[in-house]
């Protein structure tokens, strides 16, 4: 129930680096932090969820939030640092379709 977010800002747009678990007792910290990032004009926004071991329906939905603030803004979203057990919480619910999702360096396919 802890959640640690630190949001690096670089030439290309910002990095979100994300510590701990995404759930409904974080989720509120987690979308004060990205949605405003994610409304900036063309600024792309990457989130590594290297750190991250958990993440509920909330977090998910979080996740979406912020997919649909980049696209309405022109920029993008990126999730890289996915542990097994994340990935495959977004390949069953299929997010994993719609939002860009690098894995060990590597673009999921989509």
């Amino acid at each position: 129930m802890n959640l640690d977010i630190q949001v690096t800002e670089g030439e290309h747009g910002n990095v979100a680096y994300l510590s701990g678990e995404v759930d409904v007792y974080t989720a509120t910290k987690l979308k004060e932090t990205l949605n405003p990032i994610a409304e900036q004009k063309n600024s792309d926004l990457v989130v590594d969820l290297s750190e991250v071991n958990y993440i509920d329906s909330t977090g998910l939905g979080i996740f979406i939030g912020v997919l649909k603030a980049t696209e309405k803004s022109g920029s993008t979203l990126k999730l890289t640092g996915l542990n097994d057990r994340v990935k495959r919480l977004f390949e069953i619910t299929g997010l994993n379709e719609v939002i860009d999702i690098e894995v060990d360096g590597r673009k999921e396919a989509k």
